[in-house]
């Protein structure tokens, strides 16, 4: 028997006037997943349980099969196992954004607003030698920063504190930081690294440069998505098989690290709509030889989400039916037995341009029968959710027993 899972990231939304009051899956020309719907099971899940943040560590942590409630500690230290960051019991990582601040004249830091959560999506390479500054300039024995790609950074504070709210930086593009700085036990020396960094970047080369091409400035670390090192059971040993994991995003890379997960590296694959979305689905295919289970995530549909760009969004939910979900339901023929779950892991809807906890659709192709009572729908997308008869997942980490269990 083979599995697999394919995951667009973000791709719920909510009805768009614009659209004529469709969601963007409902406008999207999406022949693969509406065959799956239609052949196979529909139903309903909450990858977000009552009293988390929406966000995909807690809602991709639910898909594998893991209780959030047992086994989330936060984003960054997830972040940090694909880094190959060992953690100690002590110690406590946090991401590291490269923002946009808009600073107005005269006034106080705090009146500053988000302008960009990811600096005009700054390369890898300049992004790097900025936090390679940073780390000089700020760093210590107990603060070390440590570069990622594009935006997304991290820091690990030794023995440091994480009883503090902080605010991801893409939910508050265009407000002002004042009311969503860090607060609570450390809130000091997270607020002092934030400030200080600014006076560091603005003065760096590469945003020197930026400026003068008209980018956007990297002049801000924002810190955030804390946490420490979570004690997770190996997949293999909670399920009884082998898995693997393909993606662009650090942070669902970590879940697969910490899950026992083969993490396999695409070329071309960025985690935004440029994404090399054949060659995931090809490599997907090519690690079902040996792997019971395959989890595939696309993280393009949240990134334009984030965005609030409906075009951008539509057509990467298209190229995600088209190039992933159609071309593993060709690819997977070749195998004897196989099911397919396809789902988002969170909704992202446009107008907010931010993650919520509403519940998402789901949908299962199994490529034999099975005794369980199944209902089908002509099309995937949200309505899915509100539909009599289907299969309900409130507690979002059950689906996986579902799904991998029914014969």
């Amino acid at each position: 028997m083979k599995y697999i899972i394919l995951i667009g990231d973000g791709m719920a939304d909510r009805p768009l006037k614009k659209l004529g009051n469709k969601t963007c899956l409902q406008k999207a020309c999406i022949p693969n997943m509406d065959k799956i719907a239609s052949e196979g099971e529909v139903g309903r899940i909450r990858t977000i349980p009552p009293g988390f943040a929406p966000g995909s560590d807690v809602a991709i942590l639910s898909i594998f099969g893991y209780d959030p409630a047992k086994y989330y500690t936060g984003r960054a230290p997830l972040e940090a196992a694909s880094k190959k960051i060992k953690l100690k019991p002590d110690d406590v990582a946090y991401r590291c954004n490269l923002v946009t601040l808009k600073f107005p004249k005269s006034r106080t830091r705090e009146m500053a607003e988000v302008e960009d959560y990811s600096a005009g999506h700054i390369s890898t390479k300049e992004a790097r030698a900025l936090i390679k500054t940073i780390d000089n300039k700020l760093g210590s024995k107990e603060i070390k920063f440590y570069p990622g790609v594009s935006y997304r950074h991290l820091m690990v504070w030794k023995g440091g504190r994480n009883n503090v709210q902080s605010t991801p930086p893409h939910d508050i593009t265009g407000k002002k930081i004042g009311t969503y700085l860090p607060v609570g036990d450390g809130e000091d020396t997270l607020n002092t690294l934030m400030e200080k960094s600014t006076k560091i970047l603005l003065s760096h080369p590469v945003n020197k440069k930026r400026i003068k091409q008209g980018l956007k400035p990297a002049n801000s670390i924002w810190l955030w998505g804390q946490g420490k090192k979570p004690d997770m059971p190996k997949f293999q040993y909670k399920y009884g098989l082998k898995g693997a994991l393909i993606s662009a995003v650090d942070l669902v890379k970590g879940i697969g690290v910490y899950a026992g997960f083969d993490i396999i590296n695409v070329k071309g694959a960025t985690g935004y709509l440029d994404t090399n979305y054949l060659g995931k689905a090809k490599a997907a295919l090519n690690a079902l030889k040996k792997a019971d289970i395959v989890c595939l995530h696309v993280e393009a549909p949240d990134e334009a989400s984030h965005k609030g760009d409906i075009k951008e969004k539509i057509k990467a939910i298209e190229n995600f039916d088209l190039m992933v979900v159609g071309t593993v339901l060709e690819g997977i023929k070749k195998f004897k037995k196989y099911s397919i779950l396809v789902l988002p892991d969170h909704s992202t809807p446009l107008q907010l341009m931010t993650h919520t906890n509403d519940a998402v659709p789901f949908a299962i192709y199994r490529n034999y029968k099975t005794d369980n009572r199944a209902v089908t729908a002509k099309h995937f997308s949200e309505d899915i959710c509100g539909m009599k008869g289907i299969r309900i997942f409130d507690k979002g980490y059950k689906l996986l027993d579902y799904f991998i269990r029914v014969e």
